[in-house]
């Protein structure tokens, strides 16, 4: 479950909400076991998702780097000949 959960810290341009939203749903279904609450579970849940989202949106918008930002291309091109090399395919793009 947590293979969806990317570093946002760095980039340009910078980590988008919905990024955001996405890496805290994937945070709050891996520690809860479960992708989609009960019922019973649901505001607790979504609850959660939302207080982790604006956890992350603090803590990136507090730290600080002295590297140059990351180009997503860049990071996202390393990251399939990475997987190329692992599962013995060629490159997506």
């Amino acid at each position: 479950m947590c293979r969806n959960i990317r570093v946002l810290h760095n980039f340009e341009p910078p980590a988008t909400e919905d990024e955001v939203q996405q890496a805290a749903l994937q945070y709050v279904r891996k520690i809860s076991g479960s992708t989609r609450p009960s019922a019973a579970n649901a505001e607790a849940f979504d609850a959660a998702v939302a207080a982790v989202a604006d956890a992350t949106r603090t803590l990136l918008d507090a730290l600080v780097t002295k590297a140059p930002p990351r180009d997503r291309e860049a990071e996202a091109a390393k990251a399939r000949a990475r997987a190329a090399e692992r599962y013995g395919t060629s490159p997506a793009r």
